[in-house]
């Protein structure tokens, strides 16, 4: 295990690497948090045998209650980078990103999950965007992401009351695709990004690529650059390797390129 901050701490498990929030007392993110995280982020994405990576808190309780308030208004909340730039990084890295909820997730909290690619949650998890309540609203990708991810009306609600749902809730509206005891979530979140991590590295960066720059304009260009990445990639070593596994009836070997 290794420390990127006193605030964030990462290790490696295989090919997944797992950032942990550790900022007393509920994972608040502050500046430290947010250079922590890109920090790591930028370690994992450089290292080509790491395949995947888990955003998780410390802890049972919080995986994080929002931004570190103790730094406004003298300082952006997340810190002059900001979390802001953490969700974007997240979203746009070449690793599938899995968000292994253990607890609160609120206001920035829920932003950053909403940045990873995958989420799975605690049973006991609870998601809010409460921004509303002290008179702002979201500024890290919450109104953006979130009726993305759960349409508009679930999500209107969500950011107008700032009231938080539960783990059933989000695993209905969509907000997760899996729910666990709180016993169980780490090694399922494992299970999950190595399974990611078992995928071609060209491909998975390929298909975040196509969707996430496709949702932002019409179904045409959307196609348009699902045809790009797709040519791309049929001209890639990992293509041929996959073919030619398949017919060979053989486990494939993506080197990713």
């Amino acid at each position: 295990m290794a420390e990127i901050t006193g605030a964030v701490r990462a290790e490696r498990a295989g090919p997944v690497a797992v950032v942990t929030i550790a900022h007393p007392p509920v994972n608040a993110i502050s500046g430290e948090v947010a250079a922590g995280i890109l920090e790591a982020l930028t370690a994992a994405e450089a290292d080509l045998a790491c395949r995947a990576l888990i955003v998780t808190g410390d802890g049972e309780r919080y995986f994080s209650a929002g931004a570190d308030l103790t730094e406004f208004p003298g300082a952006p909340p997340g810190g002059e980078a900001g979390a802001a730039e953490v969700t974007r990084r997240l979203e746009a890295s070449r690793l599938p990103v899995v968000a292994a909820v253990n607890g609160v997730a609120y206001g920035g909290g829920c932003e950053i999950a909403l940045a990873c690619d995958l989420r799975i949650c605690s049973e006991d998890a609870r998601f809010a965007q409460p921004e509303i309540k002290l008179g702002i609203m979201p500024g890290w990708g919450g109104t953006q992401r979130l009726p993305r991810l759960v349409g508009r009306g679930p999500a209107l609600e969500m950011l107008l009351t700032g009231d938080p749902i539960d783990s059933a809730r989000a695993l209905e509206w969509g907000l997760v695709t899996r729910v666990a005891s709180s016993d169980r979530l780490r090694p399922e979140a494992l299970a999950l990004a190595e399974l990611l991590a078992q995928r071609p590295p060209l491909a998975v960066a390929a298909i975040k690529r196509a969707l996430h720059r496709g949702l932002d304009g019409s179904l045409d260009a959307g196609l348009r650059r699902e045809q790009e990445e797709f040519g791309r990639l049929l001209a890639s070593e990992d293509a041929r390797e996959g073919v030619s596994a398949f017919l060979e009836k053989r486990p494939p070997s993506w080197r990713g390129r």
